[in-house]
């Protein structure tokens, strides 16, 4: 059994072998359509639980995909439906009950100590679905999106994050140091990340810069990724974080400081931070992006399960 919370703590060798099993097991689908199982059914048998306390499409969509076309079964939990919530049952109860019920867990929240409580207290595998520190899901998807695109190993490519310091860029950090890429972040000096993150950084070899001018972070990039500057339950002056943000706006202009093959990413839901003009142009894959989720993520759940082949 393995936990999936943060790319901090798994190992460069693991996390390439999901992106191979991933790139393997997409490349074998090419004739089968959503709701058809893998050749072997993997995990048949097995029940993902999903529990959601942030609002969520994409990673809803794709754990429910993923668990299915590997020949398991999902269900999700509203956490205001549990008595974890209306009743006052601990975690650590709840947790037990889960271990007992099913085989993995999938926790979205708003509290980096709740996923440890869960973690502490669970006998069967966690995986973070967000949390306030991480997104680390999200991220391992999008380095595969590059490298499908890109047809070369991230290591070798200049990686752009324009827009704010938050939990994707805390994973998109951890992927730098674990993969080896150059990673320029462009963001107002006053919105750089905690001082948790800059510690890691400090005390981990990396290629990372951080830039307060967003052309010098965009400069020759062969990706520009953003997210967006108002997050989902962020408790701040709209109004006054908008306007530090609008010199970090991705519009024609800044992308023309990138490569001429440079590509847009963006996590979504997307806000102001980026023009229209490049969300839809053919730069923006924004789309595959979205879709390759299913895919890594069906080889972090056979990684939990220690069925990875």
């Amino acid at each position: 059994m393995k936990n999936f919370i943060n790319l901090k703590d798994i190992s460069g060798k693991d996390l390439r072998k999901i992106l191979i099993d991933a790139k393997n097991r997409k490349s074998a689908r090419k004739k089968l359509n959503n709701l058809e199982v893998d050749k072997g059914a993997p995990l048949k048998g097995q029940l993902l639980i999903q529990m959601f306390e942030k609002s969520s499409l994409r990673t809803r969509l794709s754990f429910y995909l993923a668990i299915k076309q590997l020949g398991g079964s999902t269900l999700t939990l509203r956490p205001d439906e549990l008595h974890l919530s209306k009743g006052g049952e601990s975690i650590e109860d709840t947790a037990k009950i889960l271990s007992n019920f099913g085989n993995a867990f999938m926790l979205r929240t708003d509290s980096d100590e709740k996923m440890e409580e869960f973690r502490k207290y669970l006998s069967i595998p966690i995986i973070n679905g967000l949390s306030p520190s991480s997104h680390a899901t999200q991220i391992l998807s999008d380095v595969f999106t590059i490298e499908e695109i890109k047809k070369k190993s991230i290591s070798k490519l200049n990686i752009s994050w324009i827009g704010d310091s938050n939990n994707v860029l805390n994973s998109l950090i951890a992927a730098s140091i674990k993969f080896s890429f150059e990673l320029n972040i462009g963001c107002p000096k006053e919105y750089q990340p905690n001082k948790n993150t800059l510690d890691y950084i400090k005390n981990n070899k990396n290629k990372i810069s951080f830039h307060n001018d967003a052309k010098k972070a965009a400069t020759k990039a062969d990706v520009i990724f953003s997210d967006k500057v108002i997050s989902m339950n962020d408790k701040v002056n709209v109004i006054k974080k908008l306007n530090h943000f609008k010199k970090f706006k991705i519009d024609k202009k800044l992308m023309s400081y990138a490569k001429k093959d440079c590509i847009f990413l963006h996590c979504l839901p997307r806000g102001k931070e980026v023009d229209e003009k490049v969300f839809s142009s053919k730069q923006s894959k924004v789309w595959q992006q979205a879709l390759n989720r299913v895919h890594v993520q069906k080889s972090i759940l056979l990684y939990c399960f220690g069925k990875l082949r």
